[in-house]
């Protein structure tokens, strides 16, 4: 499943492009997390390309992402934008259809809000790397809704509907879909009727290091958000006593503090080699959520440490059981506090080192060359 620039899908005539020019859209430019990281390593590979995204807040960024021509759609103006974006959501589908692409040869979109709906030339191939159909719209929406207040609660269900029609039939528009994980390819086969190849999103493994003195206690990194589940470590921890760190901040913070019992510390944020170091002296990394992919166990990993997951989603790419790490069953405090008792008794058995080799399969490098053998770079 390749796109090959001299010869574009269900047209054979048009011309090779020398030095084709491209267009990456990535569905908004908020913060600096796992989609953006991909964004950068696209304009590493693609340095002459322009940038599309609906809201753009420029002092978030990295000066790689800077650097970029970056054009927003009207949405961008609109009040609170870059606070209240995802309010928005419902007017992305015409903003996306606004843009003028078609200047473009190759259209590479960014996907897990609104992205790959825009419209392409005739002769302009379109490969989108979705790292996920937008959850809020299909699996993760009664979740959504729940949390939502009563308003948006109201109006999500007429306008929902819509948008999940205008999602999966703007699928059509793509001529490749690449898929960050096995799990987001199944996502894909099921929400958008659509195959997919699997090209993993890059991890800079080099830049964690395996440290020689490990600690007592387990590690949990992340959001404080209902989706990525803190609550199950905090109660399955209250009950084993082990001691555990918890590093993020979120929604949930507060309430979790209130109930955490004394063998679990909190902290907000770490800077970056403090956060490297917690990766590496941590007796193990807990992992409660079912993620698209997962950065956060990989660079666990690198770090020389396991992994206990919880048993869904995108840990099934990259963590190995019985080698890198374990899974427990079930998102319940009781499946958790059975992996852990698991984990305690196979974690003599565990080598740092073969955790390590694990994580490089996750390196850049592999990253580019699958996506430049996607658009047909590379023969």
């Amino acid at each position: 499943m390749t796109l090959n620039l001299a010869e574009p899908p269900m047209a054979g005539r048009h011309t090779r492009f020398s030095e084709p020019r491209v267009a990456i859209v990535h569905y908004w430019l908020v913060s600096m997390r796992g989609g953006e990281r991909v964004l950068e390593r696209l304009l590493g590979l693609f340095p002459g390309a322009d940038v599309f995204t609906h809201v753009y807040d420029e002092s978030r960024m990295s000066e790689s992402i800077r650097k970029a021509n970056v054009t927003t759609t009207w949405i961008n103006g609109l009040p609170f934008s870059r606070r209240l974006y995802q309010y928005y959501l419902p007017l992305m589908p015409m903003a996306l259809e606004h843009l003028d692409l078609t200047g473009y040869d190759l259209v590479i979109s960014s996907e897990s809000g609104p992205a790959k709906g825009v419209i392409t030339s005739p002769h302009a191939q379109h490969l989108c790397y979705c790292h996920s159909p937008m959850r809020y719209l299909w699996d993760h929406y009664h979740l959504y809704r729940k949390d939502a207040n009563p308003i948006a609660r109201a109006a999500m269900p007429l306008i929902y509907h819509r948008m999940r029609q205008w999602d999966m039939s703007s699928s059509a528009r793509v001529d490749t879909i690449v898929a960050n994980s096995s799990f987001i390819r199944e996502r894909v086969r099921k929400f958008w009727r659509r195959e997919s190849e699997v090209i993993h999103p890059p991890v800079d493994t080099r830049i964690f290091t395996p440290s020689l003195d490990v600690d007592d206690h387990y590690l949990w990194v992340g959001q404080m958000v209902p989706y990525k589940r803190p609550d199950l470590a905090v109660e399955a921890f209250n009950r084993t006593g082990l001691p555990l760190l918890m590093v993020g901040d979120g929604g949930m913070l507060a309430r979790l503090k209130r109930v955490a019992g004394p063998n679990i510390r909190f902290v907000s944020r770490l800077g970056f080699n403090e956060l490297r170091q917690a990766y590496a002296r941590a007796r193990g990394l807990v992992f409660t959520a079912e993620e698209d992919f997962g950065i956060v166990p990989v660079e666990a990993m690198a770090s020389g440490r396991p992994v206990l997951a919880y048993g869904r989603g995108g840990v099934l790419d990259s963590v190995v059981p019985g080698e890198t790490g374990l899974f427990f069953e079930r998102q319940t405090a009781d499946s958790l506090v059975d992996g852990i008792e698991r984990f305690e008794r196979w974690l003599p058995e565990f080598d740092p080192s073969v955790a390590v080799a694990q994580s490089n399969r996750f390196a850049p490098e592999h990253f580019d060359r699958k996506i430049l053998t996607a658009v047909g770079q590379l023969s």
